[in-house]
This record gives C-alpha cells, structure tokens and sequence, in this order.
C-alpha cells in the first residue's frame, strides 16, 4: 500500500508539472498582458520598462525555468491585476468553491443514488420511466440555461431567493442545484445500471431465498457490489464541481476559484491563471487516489499495485 501510494503521489506530481507546462504555454499565445494595464497614451520606452520589470521580455525558457523554480517553492509571483501574491489570493477563494462543489456533490449523491436504485428495484414501472425522463432532461439542459430560468422565477417573479453573491444559505441553494442538475442525472443513471446488472447475480438471489429483508438485500448485497462504478464517476464528478464551476460562479457572482480564474484568463493575469491551475491539479489528482484506495475496501478483490 505504501508503495502504491508513493507512486501515486509521483504520477501526481507528474501530472501538475505537465499542466502547468501546458498552461504557462498557452497563456503565452494569449496576447501581451502588458498593454492591458497600461494607459492609452503611454510611449513605448515606458512599455519596454514594464516589460522589462515583469521579465517578459526574457526568452521564453528563461521565463519557464524562472516560472517553475518559484512554483516549486510555492511562489506564482504577483497578480498583474490585484498587484498581490497570485497563489494567495486563489487560496482566498478556495473555501467558497469548497462549500458550493461539497454542497453540489451531497445533494448530487443524496438524490442521485436512491434515485438510481429505486428505479433498479422497479424496472419498466410508471416511477422508472419519470426518472429516466428527469436524467435524460437533466443531462440535456444547459448549466447557463437552467441558471437563468432560476433566477428569472425565484428571483425576480416570487423574490424569495437572491440573484447572487454570497452570505445567506439563500445565496447557496441556486447556484448548488444548478451544479447538481447534470452531475445528478449522470450518477442516477449509472447508478440504475450497475444495480440492474448486480441483481441478476446468483449471489442476490441466494440472499432472496434465504429470506433477507428487500432492503438489506438491496444495501449489502447489490449496492455495495455495484459501487466501484458509482465510486469512480463520483471522484470525477467531485473534481470536476471544485475545478469546473466556471459557468455556475459567473452566472451567480459566486467568489470561488472558478469566477477568479475566468477574470484572470480575460485579463491574461499569468500568474493568478497557474496558480489556480496548481491548486485545480493538485485536488484533482489527490481526489483520484482517496477513490482508487476506497476501491480496497469496497471490495477486497481488488488489489492495488504500484
């Protein structure tokens, strides 16, 4: 287990110097962040000393060797835009994006799961062809699309929720079930699978004949053998709430990492840009391990190797 770990770890390192190298890359061909920040009228010898003064006009392996030493010591340089330490003021955004993509994954699970397993147990019923139909709209309708609706009829017709920002449970529940929707309806449909697919197995129908209980069948047997699925798009999922609520955020004006990274990339604000790639990278590859070592337990057949 050690080993694995370790090696995992590695191939996450790996993988946030490999994004890192890709994004520092393509913020390059963006365009000079330089002329953004400067007046209209400025001469071109006080360009070339700002210029000069960020370092951009250093070849471009020198700014990567430069780049890279400092994010190895945690250090992205300052925000072009906040004039302030860009890894700093991605952390300060952090525990919003947190509450909102935690907030968005329990209602995701809350509701998608039972979801997917009563419509399991009740095949071909009334109550599975109105869940089908919920996912297979769920999936189909856009996150903007959804947020604009919601917003139009909680807040400006009944006025019962606010239109943004944050502060209240209130400024939570929209941009939350926005996040939901599509995650929602993709675990509830996987969900249905695996669980049809366990419930055809010789070892549910021994637990039947003995005479369990429908719902301990259902909860000892055929759900936890059909989890691994479940477990693997729900890590993907999570990763994807913390690093992909870019739409969510900007409709809501929701303060999370999301909303600061598309600022950043508008004012091609290099530093804040990587260092939110940094933090992206980082959880994302960590959530990936916690769900390949959750396999262990769910089922002991599965062994992992470095």
């Amino acid at each position: 287990m050690r080993a694995y770990v370790l090696s995992r770890l590695a191939q996450t390192a790996l993988v946030v110097v490999l994004s890192l190298t890709a994004v520092f890359g393509m913020v390059r061909l963006s365009g000079d962040p330089v002329l953004l920040f400067m007046p209209m009228d400025i001469q071109a010898k006080d360009v070339n000393e700002f210029r000069q003064r960020l370092g951009f006009n250093d070849p471009l392996a020198v700014q990567y060797a430069r780049f890279m030493g400092g994010a190895v010591r945690g250090d992205f340089g300052e925000s072009l835009r906040y004039r302030s330490d860009a890894l700093g003021l991605v952390l300060e955004r952090l525990p919003a994006t947190l509450l909102l993509g935690g907030t968005a994954l329990g209602l995701t699970l809350v509701l998608a799961i039972p979801l997917g397993v009563v419509s399991a147990v009740h095949r071909d019923s009334p109550f599975d062809h109105a869940a089908t139909v919920a996912t297979v709209l769920g999936q189909a309708t856009p996150g903007f699309w959804l947020g604009l609706m919601l917003i139009y009829l909680f807040s400006v017709q009944l006025r019962w929720l606010p239109t943004g920002g944050t502060g209240t449970l209130a400024h939570l529940v929209m941009p939350s079930v926005v996040l939901a929707a599509f995650f929602a309806a993709r675990i509830a449909r996987l969900t249905r699978s695996a669980v049809l697919e366990v419930l055809g197995e010789d070892y549910v129908l021994t637990a039947r004949a003995k005479g369990l209980a429908e719902t301990r069948v259902i909860a000892k047997h055929a759900l936890r053998n059909s989890a691994i699925p479940i477990v693997t798009l729900a890590g993907l999922e999570a990763g994807q709430l913390l690093g992909g609520a870019v739409i969510t955020e900007t409709i809501f004006a929701w303060p999370g990492l999301g909303r600061l990274t598309v600022q950043a990339l508008l004012n091609r604000d290099f530093p804040v840009v990587l260092a939110a790639v940094f933090l992206i990278s980082v959880m994302y590859t960590l959530i990936n391990l916690a769900v390949d070592l959750l396999y262990g337990w769910l089922d002991p057949r599965v062994r992992l190797r470095a």
